[in-house]
Order: structure tokens, then C-alpha cells, then sequence
């Protein structure tokens, strides 16, 4: 006996069970704009709010503290702001304005040592240990700014100058 024919057509889907969870109902949903507006808003004011809270805070603690004039040409710092250190690191300021906030460590092994020289390339204080000479040029560059050229048969240390 022959088999039966398929008596559905060719764009017939088979129904298979699907979950639908809040998140397509929200993204996809009927209300989906409507809930992702409401969400940036309540985002929106949170942060404002915040940041009110926050300036209020420090602008009620500078009014009640007398500062000297700021010395012109430096950068003056809100109390709690940070600054990007030259080792790439977030580093907490000092508040006072016109004060330099030299780093207190050396800018590759981070220890706090006696003496330090600046670095030739990038004059980023380096201790004596993180310090090399280059072997065209004989200035001393830290080991941020050397390369090492492994190419002969000893290996030669190079400012990025002399490398290139």
C-alpha cells in the first residue's frame, strides 16, 4: 500500500514551544520603546541627581575653607578628582591649587627609592635600577622608552630615537 501524501503545504511551519521572557516582551514587545525611554530617564536623573549631590558637597566644603589665588599656568583640582599619572595609572590629586603632584614612586617598578633621574624620552622619574644607557646615543633612558636589539651577537640597548 502507498504511503499517504503530506497534506500540509510546502510553507507550513511546525509549531515548536517558544519561551518569551520579559526581556524580548521589552525589547520587542508591544511597549518596547515606551520601557526603554523610561529606563534612559530613570538612568538620566540618577546620574544627574548624583553628580548634584556630589558638586554640592564639594562647593559647600570650598566655600567654608579660605584658599590662596591659584598660581597661573597650573591646572586646579576639585577636592576627591584624580588626575592620569604619566604611568597611565589614576592617581588621587591634590586638592590645593598650584601644588604639583609629583609622582613619589619610579614609573616602572612603582617603588618609592631616594634618588631619581628623569628619563631622556618621556621625563618620567625612573630609579637607578630602571635607568640604561643606549648604546648609539649614551643617554639614559628608562626601560618603558629602550628597546633591546637582539639582531648581533651581544645585545644593545636603544633609546626609540636610535632604533628606528
Amino acid at each position: 500500500m502507498p504511503k499517504r501524501s503530506y497534506p500540509f503545504s510546502e510553507s507550513f511551519s511546525s509549531q515548536y514551544k517558544v519561551h518569551v521572557g520579559l526581556k524580548e516582551i521589552n525589547n520587542c514587545g508591544v511597549f518596547g520603546l515606551k520601557y526603554k525611554q523610561e529606563i534612559y530617564e530613570k538612568t538620566k536623573s540618577l546620574l544627574f541627581n548624583g553628580t548634584k549631590a556630589v558638586m554640592g558637597r564639594i562647593w559647600k566644603a570650598d566655600e567654608e575653607e579660605k584658599r590662596p589665588d591659584p598660581v597661573p599656568g597650573h591646572q586646579t583640582l576639585l577636592r576627591g578628582q584624580t588626575i592620569i599619572g604619566l604611568d597611565g595609572r589614576l592617581k588621587k590629586a591634590d586638592a590645593d591649587p598650584g601644588c604639583a603632584a609629583a609622582p613619589s614612586a619610579c614609573c616602572v617598578c612603582q617603588r618609592v627609592s631616594g634618588s631619581r633621574r628623569p628619563c631622556s624620552q618621556c621625563e618620567r622619574p625612573a630609579c637607578p635600577v630602571c635607568v640604561q644607557q643606549c648604546s648609539v646615543c649614551s643617554e639614559r633612558i628608562c626601560s618603558l622608552c629602550s628597546v633591546t636589539d637582539y639582531s648581533e651577537r651581544y645585545e644593545r640597548v636603544l633609546c626609540c630615537g636610535c632604533s628606528s
